[in-house]
């Protein structure tokens, strides 16, 4: 039987939520979150959870991105075939023979990418990464069919990998599609419902951000709509503990909180680095650092709104993020939402003032 958590984590990640069309997962959000907290929304659709502590400053900030990455129908085959434009990073091999579920006006519609079995393949081609725009799906139909009347498929419309949760053998760890970045959101849900009978000397905003994956926009309105004091972003490392990679890397499974010290569009405020990985030692959760020299989080549109934000991505490391199935250590998991909320306890307005000049 599943715990409160992996509920939560399941109903998350089966839900679909590409980007533009997070609003199945922005009602779980809202559902967990609406009797302990002032709900309200961004004009992107981004949501936002206030809750008062003893104090209404600072503004403390937690956010995951409610998006995953998926495609979008951008025309048909004559035979009813379907083709695709990407929303968000998709690596074409990864891709490649996935079911997917077709989001169309009458209902989900089940199908697959196709890929062409090895055996006509010619050496050369074999060798290529097909691009997502040279890609389509099939969803089962044959000669002259028009997907547009019969299944209510139509330009526009969005597709999403059809993968379930799943509790693998060893039971603490975690199997689904969309963990980047469902993940955060689970655990930004989690920080409050923490904090419920809990004082903390400020005022929490749980925040489920929308279109991350195609450039962090609706982080960039959350927080001019909030201006907040201090952000923490809760989203996705990358697990490097599989076959292939070299050496002893510190980006594994296991090993706790993932504390980004460098991304493609954030460098984290330090002296608030320096606080999370003093509060880390202090109640010995476990951690380890990560960078990333390309792609970035929400913090790249957060750390730079209005007059800046002293900003900081935690997360933890995830195996095979952008495509159809991730892995996740639940211990990772727990560490992270155990630091996130220790620190909301403790981030009072002195300590906030102290991550920057003024």
């Amino acid at each position: 039987m599943m715990d409160r958590t992996e509920l939560l984590l399941a109903e998350l990640t089966d839900a679909y939520g590409p980007p533009g069309h997070e609003e199945a997962i922005s009602k779980i959000f809202k559902k967990h979150l609406e009797k302990l907290a002032k709900v309200s929304y961004d004009k992107m659709g981004s949501i936002i959870a206030e809750r008062k502590g003893t104090a209404t400053d600072p503004k403390i900030m937690v956010v995951g991105h409610l998006d995953e990455i998926g495609f979008m129908v951008s025309e048909f085959t004559g035979n009813g075939f379907v083709k695709l434009l990407p929303l968000g990073g998709w690596w074409g091999h990864i891709a490649l023979g996935q079911r997917v579920v077709v989001l169309g006006k009458k209902g989900a519609v089940i199908g697959v990418i196709g890929s062409t079995p090895p055996h006509i393949l010619e050496p050369e081609a074999r060798k290529k990464v097909v691009e997502v725009t040279d890609m389509y799906v099939d969803v089962g139909v044959r000669g002259k069919f028009d997907v547009k009347k019969k299944l209510g498929i139509h330009i526009g419309d969005v597709i999403v990998p059809d993968t379930k949760f799943t509790i693998m053998a060893t039971k603490d760890m975690y199997l689904a599609k969309a963990i980047d970045n469902r993940f955060g959101c689970a655990a930004a849900i989690e920080v409050m419902w923490r904090l419920e009978k809990v004082r903390h000397p400020n005022t929490l905003y749980s925040v489920g951000s929308v279109q991350e994956e195609v450039g962090c926009r609706g982080a960039g309105t959350a927080a001019w709509m909030i201006n907040p004091d201090i952000c923490i972003v809760m989203d996705t490392g990358i697990a490097r503990d599989v076959p292939g990679i070299s050496g002893e890397p510190p980006e594994k499974l296991g090993s706790g909180v993932d504390i980004c010290v460098y991304d493609g569009g954030m460098i984290p405020n330090v002296r608030l680095r320096q606080f999370v990985v003093d509060t880390a030692d202090k109640l010995k959760i476990k951690y380890h650092y990560s960078s990333m020299a390309r792609g970035t989080t929400d913090g790249s549109r957060i750390h730079i709104s209005r007059a800046g934000v002293p900003t900081i991505a935690l997360g933890v490391a995830v195996r095979y993020i952008h495509g159809h199935n991730a892995i996740m250590y639940r211990g990772d998991y727990d560490a992270s939402v155990k630091l996130v909320t220790e620190l909301v306890k403790k981030l009072d307005a002195k300590t906030v003032k102290s991550f920057t000049q003024s």
